[in-house]
């Protein structure tokens, strides 16, 4: 989910549950399942980092909730997002007439590529989660309307450069920080929002 696609100048939400949420998980079902339960979470472990990288990579262009419909196909065609089962996949092929996915062949061979790549971030004595944290700030924003939520960051851009230069690819500046939101590195929860400071990594003052 990027900023961008509520750019408006609203705050929180309270939902008919009394909740306070971001106006893009306030009614739609689904974004407000996955705003509650997983989005700002920590992912630490290589196979979950490398998960959300694939999902922000096809996200690129497309809704959040479209993706959110597509996760289970893509991880069945992907086998789990395992890196290691995924670096003996050769092509991509017979994937793209099967509507339950993101039929795009760039996005759907960045998959493979950055299997590949992840394998090989293992010979520098760490793993895609590991690396990914590395680029945690020293704070975090405090947004309290949409327009406040930053696209991007110095970290973010230092991410993507330093992803592109090990073979990665659909790891753009604000992909990244896309990322770093999903994944509790940044806590871009609107102040107010029940589920601010939610992660543990950022407290709900931050």
């Amino acid at each position: 989910m990027t900023s961008s696609e509520f750019g408006a100048i609203i705050g929180p939400v309270v939902g008919d549950d009394g909740l306070a949420r971001p106006p893009w998980a306030a009614s739609d079902p689904l974004l407000r399942e996955y705003y509650d339960t997983e989005w700002g979470m920590p992912v630490r472990d290589e196979r979950g980092m490398f998960e959300r990288v694939c999902l922000e990579g096809f996200q690129v262009g497309l809704s959040w909730r479209l993706i959110l419909q597509k996760r289970d196909a893509l991880r069945e065609a992907f086998r789990g997002f395992d890196p290691d089962e995924l670096v003996c996949m050769e092509s991509v092929e017979h994937l793209l007439g099967d509507a339950s996915l993101i039929r795009n062949r760039r996005k759907l061979e960045a998959v493979l590529t950055n299997a590949r790549a992840t394998v090989a971030l293992r010979g520098e004595g760490t793993h895609l989660g590991e690396f990914v944290w590395s680029y945690q700030p020293d704070t975090t924003p405090a947004p309290r309307t949409m327009d406040e939520v930053p696209t991007r960051s110095r970290e973010s851009e230092q991410l993507a450069r330093d992803l592109k230069a090990r073979g990665f690819t659909f790891v753009g500046p604000v992909t990244m920080y896309a990322l770093m939101e999903s994944t509790g590195i940044v806590d871009t929860h609107l102040v107010g929002s029940w589920r601010r400071g939610c992660s543990g990594v950022w407290g709900a003052e931050a």
